[in-house]
């Protein structure tokens, strides 16, 4: 089915826009993307994927990045496939979706799934273009969420509700160069790629299995002024020396709970820098900012509508969304997005504390504790007030007694630290520091040092069960 066409701004129009030369940045190239105004990474292809539904399958974020502002306006659906995708589901995702062209770089799979009727090649460069692009197509774009066990839900979006937020005023306005340490094939990562694109700015790109210090010395090289990552990418980055490399003028956390050890150490480190969270997921799209410095957010968030935006905490805490920047729906599945009254459910468990809200943690992630239901986050954010401490891991293990019992994996912020005369010392203390905190069943049963901690590609804590 071809979709009409449709008069509505797109990513190159913003990019025609330009009134100066603004940069990608990636790992091993970087091209200057305005040049797309009048040129092409595509080959001279576009045409061939004007009105189609068009999986994204480039291996190179900086391929992505360009291929987005030229399909967009052009096909009549994208879908941006990521890259841990499971090769099983590839065949589901096409069909769903309605495949029929696919663009990749040459670092993309071979899969045969890929064998569809257009198949065009993006590369890292920037041509001349021999006629105008076909434009004027109300482009679908339809992102996986961020589980990659099983069939993925496909989530639709259009560039007007992925915009919301990015056309609202902020204080991450006024970038020159953004930089993440997501990847811009996911929601959190996307974001960032928009707010650059269409906020007038370069960007610096991550890429996968770059040491953290190679990336924050690229980020210093090109002047990053404003950086964002989920609080685990932010956590390992404060770990690292090159930390003190980079000066960004604004610091932006989402993707996880925002605990305030975290907060402050950023403040203490980017003591120029305005350092705000932001929460958002995938399918409710990014609901609010806290720029106040603080963990949680304020209670009045709760029940006016804030910028488009409503929200509501059920009785069981679970916080749910309302908002005109949410997807529309799931492709190919007639199970809703939302319920009855348009709320979007987060998933998301929050607590009221006085006059403010707090992440408790997930509701699938609840370790059950002789019938007693703890929240691993609420204890990674009392281990990790330990001035010694990097980044914890809570996660539950099996006991004959109880059903199950907590168990701290942490990394401490130095090898000094780590050396196993201290550790005892340490350990010491953070068991301390829960019992004075905490109620006696969410007190860790074990502590384990370790040398790091996972962080999957949706850049969130891995969080595997032993």
């Amino acid at each position: 089915m071809r979709m009409a066409r449709v008069e509505a701004p797109s990513l190159r129009d913003s990019v025609a826009n330009a009134v100066s030369p603004r940069f990608f940045w990636g790992r091993t190239a970087s091209v200057c993307f305005t040049n797309l105004d009048h040129g092409t990474s595509l080959g001279g292809r576009l045409a061939e994927l004007a009105g189609r539904s068009v999986l994204l399958a480039t291996a190179s974020q900086l391929t992505t990045a360009l291929a987005l502002i030229e399909l967009d306006g052009c096909a009549r659906r994208i879908v941006i496939l990521p890259p841990d995708v499971d090769a099983a589901n590839l065949g589901a995702v096409i069909a769903t979706a309605e495949i029929d062209a696919v663009v990749v770089d040459d670092g993309s799979p071979q899969f045969p799934d890929f064998d569809l009727p257009v198949r065009v090649t993006c590369v890292s460069t920037v041509v001349p273009a021999d006629a105008n692009p076909p434009t004027g197509y109300h482009t679908e774009w339809l992102l996986m969420t961020s589980g990659t066990t099983g069939e993925p839900k496909l989530v639709v979006h259009d560039l007007a509700n992925l915009t919301g937020a990015v056309r609202a005023r902020s204080v991450a306005d006024g970038a020159a160069v953004w930089g993440t340490f997501y990847d811009i094939r996911r929601y959190g990562g996307l974001q960032m790629y928009l707010r650059a694109v269409l906020g007038g700015a370069s960007m610096v790109l991550s890429s996968a299995g770059e040491p953290i210090s190679d990336h924050l010395e690229r980020l210093a090289r090109h002047g990053v002024t404003h950086l964002s990552g989920t609080p685990s990418h932010w956590r390992r980055a404060l770990m690292d020396p090159a930390i003190r490399n980079i000066a960004p003028r604004y610091v932006r956390l989402s993707g996880e709970i925002a605990d305030q050890p975290v907060l402050d150490r950023l403040r203490a480190t980017f003591p120029q820098a305005a350092v705000g969270h932001a929460y958002a997921s995938t399918e409710a799209g990014v609901a609010f900012d806290v720029n106040d410095g603080l963990a949680g957010f304020p209670a009045a968030f709760v029940g006016p509508v804030r910028d488009g935006v409503e929200m509501k905490v059920f009785a069981d805490g679970s916080l749910r969304i309302r908002s005109p920047r949410a997807a529309s729906r799931y492709a190919g599945t007639e199970h809703a997005l939302a319920d009855t009254d348009g709320f979007v459910d987060t998933g998301d468990i929050v607590e009221r504390r006085g006059e403010r809200y707090y992440f408790a943690g997930r509701k699938g992630g609840i370790i059950n504790i002789g019938g007693l239901k703890v929240h691993p986050e609420e204890i990674e954010a009392v281990i990790n007030q330990h001035p010694q401490v990097g980044m914890s891991r809570v996660r539950s293990k099996q006991n004959p007694i109880t059903g199950a019992i907590a168990v701290a994996d942490i990394v401490l912020k130095s090898e000094q630290d780590a050396a196993s005369a201290r550790q005892a010392m340490i350990k010491d203390d953070i068991l301390k520091l829960c019992r004075e905190t905490l109620p006696r069943h969410k007190v860790p049963a074990a502590i384990n040092f370790v040398p790091a901690l996972g962080i999957g590609a949706a850049g969130k804590l891995a969080r595997r069960e032993r």
